[in-house]
């Protein structure tokens, strides 16, 4: 059974393969939108691998999101890995994957920032060393206790009975979800809706790159694109901190859904300022604390958290949640790579974005009427 890059003919065999975990599935605009992605050089760069069966049908999966960089006046590209699927019927096929994955050329880097405890020691095999020296923390507010307590009764139960569990439906859902935000925003934070080029926006990356740090490309363009994934069902809410006319911090969060029976939380997928802003960081995570509740998550979630960044937090970073405990972020550095001192990745490095479950906006939508019927 050969490896091959993934191509347009495997999007139904791989949509099988995502339900089937539970994860979800992308629809042919979700892949060409994957295939649009600035950051390819050329079109041969694979948007992942498959292991195909006698018939050539894909029956595991890897996908693969490249990521452009700049330091100073320098271009990098890096890549992380996504949705690593194997079957049982294909136990050891992942090593094939995870092979043709670090080998590719032209990387500074490859990395996967999102193992979950069954998969992380895997990584090891493949030269990928956990990275940074916080590879192993998550950190999360809870902002609905209640709810956060039914999730561990539910969890208790499928534990407990693992047929009963796929019986238990959509779990923690609420109107709440599939309602237009209003947003309580403090002084000097606002949504970002202009990303033209020559825009605050622009000014903020422009400034971003002067600093001299080796950056994901945060330019308006790439934002742009990030931002027109048709898969999402609803934008990710993008926050600017002020001084005056100028940004000077920026935070990315979007709902998500981990599974079925899990509440929803807000995801942090990007958090960054420039090097003179105290404020901007920890400011503008307690304004997503303070609005969670009203979007329907029932906790804030801070997926990758890199040394700089628990500074940056301060006291807040004190008072999180710690939801780690494994190491969840392994990579593989080129032997020309930058020093990696200069890097200090949030979850926009990593599959967040092109991966993250929603909750269900139909089902939120259904508890929504039925409630106004009532």
């Amino acid at each position: 059974m050969p490896v091959r890059p993934f191509r347009p003919s495997d999007e139904a065999e791989v949509r099988r393969l995502h339900l089937e975990v539970g994860w979800r599935p992308r629809s042919a605009e979700g892949w060409r939108w994957l295939r649009s992605n600035p950051a390819h050089r050329h079109d041969a760069e694979p948007c992942g691998w498959v292991v195909t069966d006698d018939d050539d049908r894909a029956v595991a999966f890897l996908g693969n999101l490249l990521l452009r960089y700049r330091l100073n006046e320098r271009d990098l590209v890096g890549a992380t890995g996504f949705n690593l699927i194997v079957p049982p019927s294909q136990r050891g096929r992942s090593r094939d994957l995870l092979d043709v994955f670090v080998k590719q050329q032209n990387v500074f880097a490859t990395w996967i920032f999102n193992a979950n405890p069954l998969s992380a020691p895997l990584y090891g095999r493949f030269d990928m060393l956990p990275w940074p020296e916080t590879h192993a923390v998550k950190l999360s507010w809870v902002v609905d206790p209640l709810v956060c307590m039914e999730e561990r009764l539910l969890r208790t139960v499928a534990k407990a009975a693992p047929k009963l569990a796929p019986r238990l439906g959509e779990r923690l859902m609420n109107p709440r979800l599939a309602a237009t935000p209003h947003l309580k925003l403090p002084p000097g934070v606002a949504v970002l809706s202009d990303l033209a080029d020559r825009s605050r926006y622009g000014d903020f990356w422009t400034a971003l790159v002067d600093e001299g740090r080796l950056v994901a490309d945060r330019s308006p363009a790439m934002l742009r694109w990030r931002l027109a994934d048709p898969d999402l069902t609803r934008p990710p809410l993008l926050l600017g901190f002020n001084r005056g006319r100028r940004i000077t911090g920026v935070a990315m969060a979007v709902l998500g859904k981990g599974a079925a029976i899990d509440p929803p939380f807000l995801e942090i997928l990007d958090l960054v300022a420039l090097n003179d802003e105290k404020d901007a960081i920890p400011v503008l995570v307690k304004t997503l604390i303070a609005n969670a509740r009203s979007l329907g998550a029932a906790k804030v979630r801070l997926p990758l958290v890199a040394p700089r960044l628990i500074e940056q937090l301060g006291p807040l970073a004190a008072s999180a949640r710690q939801e780690g405990g494994w190491g969840h972020c392994h990579i593989k550095f080129a032997a020309d790579a930058p020093d990696p001192a200069l890097w200090s990745p949030t979850a926009y490095d990593a599959d967040y974005a092109v991966c993250l479950r929603e909750p269900p906006v139909t089902v939120a939508a259904n508890q929504k009427s039925g409630r106004a019927a009532a």
